[in-house]
């Protein structure tokens, strides 16, 4: 391929975060073909790049992440070096850039605050955060000219049990990367000016609280995670009683028990048992697992994946991220059960942008594991290879899509596929590929702990096992929770310390902004597949969101609206189109001037929903328009608009 990369020189600074991501993994530059000094002698006679550059694309992702951790942007001349490196036309690795929000093409100052001004955030004042800062700083992302510091509206970052939240990011050599809340403006600036300083809040891998068992830091814990260090925990039952960076207070607390049993069972009998536990797929499309893992080692080609769903970027969910930051080896642990059950030796594991404190104690514990001989060439010494690798997100909600991921970890942008063939036939790579979220891996070491038999045992008929619930919005002590299948709304509420301030409910959000808003005539229901798909609702990845009497839903309504606009990746008309257009209609109708009446909105918002539910590519368009249809259901919601 003959390609047209401008002459433009890259900085010091961008050179040495390029070359110095880009070395260890494929060698230095040997000439002027792939970023190195022209020398005639040798350039003149051989031309370097071609397939093999190309076979190299997958580190585009991860070395865009490079230079905005050390510069804040990436420059034509940092785009331009990356093209020679690894071989990529410009324009493709332009559009790879413009497609995540985490990436910005436009010189920017190095400190960069993204606040969330989504659901949860929202109830808990984001939008009077966000006034503050445009007083403070000018407006999202339109700093004065000169300035050290900017700020921009984000999406949820997951975070939402500690609402206000937002993500800091500070560029230079030791780059600072920290998520959290509650946030005041006030505290959003300190925290990028003393970033500014080489100030961080906490240690990367430490984190806010720490990593060593204490009751100080099991009382600060339970903020985020209510139940930890409590009895009858099965998937967080280790939170709060280790130390989640030690590899041996993993291992000396049931770690590495359920891949021993693995490897004296064998593949086969592994697959059964998980097709036993019938263990359905806690990431949304609730897939039987291990069907996928029994279709992906009947598949005869090699070499096989296992991917990872980590990129958590659905509103108002966030209970993998506990799983990651505090029992982050039992991802690793799973992960290597399944490529020994499948015959795969690599995993991925796709996880949010959004999430450093995970991404820092993940790869800790992915570094600790091979170096015991628990990751690499010959796992336990039971004559198997596997390994993990991290692609760290850049914030794009589509991601979460199956085939966008893989699209996105093969260096390109996170657009869905048509889907022609499984993801156990040609998934990533276009290679057998079993994709997994991180709670449905949580569930497979006592899997195979106490066999199939006994986990189909614990929850209903059509919905087995425990379930992690993220709760947020108006409840007393928002957070993760963990119970069996089968709870009702009501009595998990009430786990949740109950609506606060005792007010009354007026709505609570199942699932998301992909999921539908429900009444308080719904607070018996089960929360279970089988009852959710029975009352028109879905459980999707365990999002609960509640809002009190006092909540504006269309204020609400509006700001998911708002969501699926920006979060369309443009690929299909339905979706790129219909998200538009409801976002145009629902702000019609918060401002009161519908268009004719309301119902002839209503209708125009039925029309538009069914249009994207049968044409979209993926599931995105799919389910756009399912919270705002609900939403605008409930009582008294039009009630503004004369309706």
């Amino acid at each position: 391929m003959d390609l047209r990369i401008a002459d433009i020189v890259p900085s010091p600074a961008e050179r040495d975060a390029i070359d110095g991501f880009l070395d260890p993994r494929i060698g230095p530059a040997r000439g002027g073909w792939d970023g190195g000094d022209f020398v005639v002698a040798t350039d003149g006679r051989m031309a370097r790049g071609g397939h093999e550059g190309r076979s190299n694309r997958t580190l585009l992702l991860p070395v865009f992440h490079a230079v905005m951790d050390r510069v804040g942007y990436i420059s034509p001349a940092a785009l331009a070096h990356i093209c020679r490196r690894l071989t990529v036309p410009p324009a493709e690795a332009y559009g790879v850039a413009s497609f995540y929000a985490l990436f910005t093409t436009n010189p920017q100052p190095r400190a960069v605050a993204h606040v969330c001004d989504d659901m949860a955030c929202r109830l808990a004042g984001a939008e009077k955060v966000c006034e503050d800062l445009e007083r403070e700083l000018g407006p999202a992302g339109h700093p004065p000219e000169g300035a050290t510091m900017t700020w921009h509206r984000s999406p949820c970052l997951g975070q939402c049990e500690r609402a206000p939240a937002a993500l800091v990011t500070v560029a230079g050599e030791t780059a600072i990367r920290t998520s959290d809340g509650p946030n005041d403006a006030a505290r959003i600036v300190e925290r990028l000016t003393d970033g500014l300083h080489g100030q961080d809040d906490h240690d990367p891998l430490e984190g806010p609280l720490g990593t060593a068992p204490s009751d100080e830091r099991l009382a600060m814990l339970r903020r985020i995670i209510p139940q930890a260090g409590g009895p009858g925990l099965r998937l967080l039952a280790r939170v709060g009683r280790i130390d989640p960076t030690s590899l041996t207070d993993y291992l000396a607390n049931e770690g590495y028990r359920a891949l021993r049993a693995a490897i004296e069972i064998g593949p086969e009998r592994v697959i059964e048992e998980v097709i036993t536990a019938e263990v359905l797929g806690r990431g949304g499309a609730a897939f039987p697992a291990g069907r996928k893992w029994a279709a992906a080692r009947a598949t005869q080609a090699w070499p096989k994946n296992i991917v990872c769903n980590a990129d958590e970027a659905e509103p108002g969910t966030f209970k993998d991220r506990a799983v990651l930051e505090e029992d982050p080896f039992s991802l690793v642990e799973a992960m290597t059960i399944a490529g020994f059950a499948v015959g795969a030796e690599l995993g991925f594991v796709y996880l949010r942008g959004e999430y450093p404190l995970a991404e820092a104690r993940l790869q800790h514990a992915i570094d600790s594991a091979r170096e015991r001989g628990l990751l690499g060439t010959d796992v336990m010494g039971a004559g198997f290879a596997f390994d993990i690798e991290i692609r760290r997100g850049g914030g794009a909600y589509v991601c979460g899509e199956g085939t966008a991921i893989y699209e996105s970890i093969e260096g390109k942008r996170g657009e869905p596929r048509n889907k022609a063939a499984r993801s156990t036939t040609a998934g990533l790579f276009q290679q057998p590929t079993v994709l997994n979220n991180v709670e449905t891996l949580a569930n497979i070491p006592s899997i195979i702990l106490e066999g199939g038999t006994a986990y189909a045992n614990l929850g209903t008929k059509g919905s087995k096992g425990h379930k992690l619930w993220s709760i947020s919005g108006h409840v007393e002590r928002p957070g993760v929770y963990e119970t069996e299948f089968g709870i009702t709304l009501r009595d998990l509420i009430e786990l949740a310390g109950g609506i606060a301030g005792g007010k009354a409910v007026k709505a609570i959000n199942l699932g998301g902004a992909a999921g539908v808003f429900v009444g308080p005539e719904s607070l018996h229901m089960p929360l279970t597949f089988e009852h959710a798909k029975e009352a028109g609702a879905t459980l999707g990845a365990g999002a609960i969101v509640v809002f009190d009497e006092t909540t504006d839903i269309l204020d609400i309504l509006r700001r998911i609206a708002e969501f699926f606009r920006d979060e369309s990746c443009g690929q299909c008309v339905p979706c790129r189109v219909g998200t538009v257009r409801q976002e145009e209609l629902l702000a019609r109708l918060a401002a009161g001037s519908p268009r004719g009446s309301v119902a002839d909105e209503l209708a125009l918002l039925n029309d538009l929903g069914i249009a994207m539910r049968d044409a979209s590519i993926c599931g995105l368009g799919q389910t756009a328009n399912d919270a705002l249809a609900s939403g605008l259901k409930l009582h008294g919601v039009l009630a503004r608009v004369g309706a």
